[in-house]
């Protein structure tokens, strides 16, 4: 299992540089610099946990009414066809299906906060399939969660407010870059799994959607570059009025079903809280070995190997190294990378090369190893198969076409 081996290794390199630097460099508070900051992970692990659960039990909540009244009925016919090519084993008009919606539109609009309910709920029904060996991920699963790890993101919305935080004059300049590094990252994720799970891509109905997909994602990009100033104001509204639409729909039908809307909210907010006891186990291990890896230097030091390895193979520019921290972290963590990504906007200059680099690394991927963690965990699945490999794959296919983008967009 690839996440076991990830884990453990952070865990022996941390190990080994940490009394490394004590017995050969003297370094007499690098063990205990490790030891703060794991104690600090768990803590931490916890307080996002405990965090999540209020919009684990408002967002499950929800989506129990409309579940109920019938909206994710709807919303699940409206992919079906997409669906049913990509998840053959997810029976039509099955609750997951409009689970699963959800999480990618959210995702696509940079709502965190909405995605990861809808997510978690999206596995859990997938769940309810996983008959067989349920300690081991479906092809179902993998495939929704390397899509979803993928992170396909239309509106960066967090990226954008962090750069106008930062003092950028140009906050929605990485606009663009992120939104073609992100679209290459899901479609190398999902021909990824589809070669695995013997799926025909070349199918009518895949290119159909994709196509308009495709069309559609190019359609706004020439909107919104001819209004760059309006780029923030857009995204915002668009964001919320499409929430709060998708709230106001489910309560709509399930009003005229006649649905009782508070006990619906409650059946579903309960789930939440259960979800989230699940997840507090699998965030503090991941946590706890980043945190480690990232306390003992070793990602510091990983930085300036790769840096020097460039130079002596004749490459004339390595400013893009600067940036990679981020982009190497974000797998594992993503406000760990939003940390890294500040720093470098805060060391570089927030709309220098390698800050807007930082960004567009950023709102590349997903945090594969948080996703495979929290979602696996909340069902407790044990044997992720392929998943992990997949996540990698897109993480690289990310990490690459950021690089060449940036070099496109950032050094005109």
């Amino acid at each position: 299992m690839v996440l076991n081996r990830v884990w453990i290794g952070m865990f022996i390199i941390a190990m080994v540089m940490g009394f490394s630097k004590l017995i050969f460099w003297q370094d007499t508070h690098i063990l205990q610099t490790m030891m703060d900051s794991l104690f600090e992970s768990s803590k931490t692990g916890f307080e996002i946990a405990l965090f999540m659960t209020g919009s684990l039990c408002l967002w499950m909540g929800i989506m129990k009414i409309g579940e109920d009244g019938g909206a994710v009925r709807i919303m699940s016919r409206l992919v079906s066809p997409l669906f049913s090519k990509l998840f053959p084993e997810v029976p039509k008009d099955h609750p997951a299906l409009g689970s699963m919606m959800l999480n990618f539109s959210a995702n696509m609009l940079g709502l965190d906060n909405a995605a990861t309910p809808a997510g978690l709920k999206a596995m859990s029904d997938l769940q309810t399939l996983n008959i067989e060996d349920p300690k081991k991920a479906t092809n179902a699963q993998i495939m929704f969660l390397v899509l979803n790890a993928s992170g396909l993101t239309i509106i960066p919305v967090s990226i954008l407010a962090a750069r106008m935080a930062n003092g950028s004059t140009e906050p929605a300049s990485v606009f663009l870059p992120i939104l073609i590094t992100t679209y290459f990252a899901t479609l190398g994720g999902l021909i990824f799994v589809s070669i695995r799970q013997k799926i025909n891509l070349f199918d009518k109905v895949i290119i159909g959607y994709i196509g308009t997909i495709t069309v559609g994602i190019i359609a706004l990009i020439y909107f919104l570059n001819a209004h760059p100033d309006k780029i923030n104001t857009i995204s915002s509204v668009i964001s919320t009025s499409i929430i709060f639409g998708i709230i106001s729909f489910f309560f709509g039908l399930a009003l005229k079903a006649k649905i009782n809307l508070f006990d619906s909210f409650i059946d579903g907010a309960k789930g939440g809280f259960q979800v989230a006891l699940n997840i507090i186990p699998y965030l503090i291990a991941m946590l706890a070995a980043v945190s480690l890896f990232r306390a003992c230097g070793a990602l510091t030091d990983l930085m300036n190997l790769i840096k020097a390895g460039l130079i002596v193979v004749g490459l004339k520019t390595v400013e893009f190294v600067d940036a990679l921290p981020v982009i190497f972290m974000k797998p594992f963590s993503g406000s760990g990378s939003r940390g890294l990504m500040v720093e470098t906007f805060k060391s570089f200059g927030v709309d220098s090369f390698v800050g807007k680099l930082s960004a567009t690394f950023q709102g590349s991927t997903e945090t594969t190893f948080y996703v495979i963690a929290i979602y696996f965990g909340s069902i407790k699945v044990t044997n992720t198969r392929y998943a992990a490999s997949a996540g990698i794959f897109c993480d690289i296919i990310g990490g690459v076409t950021a690089i060449l983008v940036a070099y496109l967009f950032y050094k005109v």
